[in-house]
């Protein structure tokens, strides 16, 4: 389906998937999902733009952070709110993120790591918590930014989180040593202004790229994807990960087969 055209405020946001009770969009970086008192100064937020691009109520199912870019799905009535709410907190959904993180990560890991919610008291429990992990290119630049190497280590990594807590993904490989580069609450100052001097801006290169989950009326799996090359005329920053992977060095990390992963702890990496 085309986009309509932007509204007064903000530029339109691009469609993947739309019927008569469930959106699909692109959520770009830097965007809200819905108005927060916690960040009173932005003005880009999703639901409202939606709502007006489109005519039409739009009901949340599930959220993204404001830096993460990628698939985000909206309900277009209750009972379809309803189904879907269900199906993400029963974890019928599957998500793929794909970061730029810190460091050479291992072929896979599967991450066991209970967290505790960001805003809870320090006597709340924590709650279980997996994620997988897997390197898919690693590439060392040219430049230390630590004078005891020659140069700086990054990975492309596919995460997959097997459960829903917030933040999951970038709390996750902060905990194994790898975070995700431009993370300003679980990532290093320093580090991230180094790579936002060299790489051109500053941000977190999370992107949420694939999403499947039910339908909310047929039950039938739908597999809705963030895809860089079917992006890339659409959304310009989507051209900013492409410009990435682009640069020279970059080597396919190799597959670990059938071989099983390696459980996470704490690690370090450079």
């Amino acid at each position: 389906m085309p986009d309509l055209p932007p509204t007064d405020h903000a530029p339109a946001l691009h469609v993947l998937w739309r019927d008569e009770h469930l959106i699909a969009v692109y959520k770009p970086a830097g965007w809200l999902v819905h108005r927060t008192g916690l960040d009173a100064h932005e003005t880009r937020f999703v639901m409202q733009t939606l709502r007006d691009q489109i005519g039409q109520r739009v009901f949340p199912v599930h959220r993204l952070d404001k830096g993460t870019c990628g698939v985000l799905v909206m309900a277009l009535h209750a009972d379809a709110a309803r189904a879907l709410g269900q199906a993400f907190e029963n974890q019928q959904t599957h998500k793929r993120y794909l970061a730029l993180v810190r460091g050479w990560l291992p072929g896979e890991l599967y991450v066991d790591h209970a967290l505790k919610p960001d805003d809870a008291p320090a006597d709340a429990p924590v709650q279980s918590a997996q994620t997988m992990l897997r390197c898919l290119a690693r590439l060392n630049w040219p430049e230390a930014y630590d004078p005891r190497h020659a140069g700086t280590r990054l990975s492309l990594v596919e995460a997959l989180p097997l459960t829903g807590r917030r933040h999951q993904i970038r709390r996750h490989l902060k905990h194994v040593a790898h975070p995700i580069i431009g993370d300003a609450t679980h990532g290093k100052g320093p580090l991230n202004r180094w790579w936002a001097e060299r790489l051109g801006q500053q941000r977190l290169w999370l992107h949420a790229q694939s999403l499947s989950l039910p339908h909310p009326v047929s039950g039938e799996m739908l597999h809705l994807q963030a895809d860089w090359p079917a992006l890339a005329q659409h959304v310009a920053e989507v051209r900013d990960w492409q410009a990435l992977m682009a640069l020279p060095g970059w080597v396919t990390a190799p597959h670990p087969g059938a071989a099983p992963p390696v459980q996470a702890g704490p690690q370090t990496s450079r």
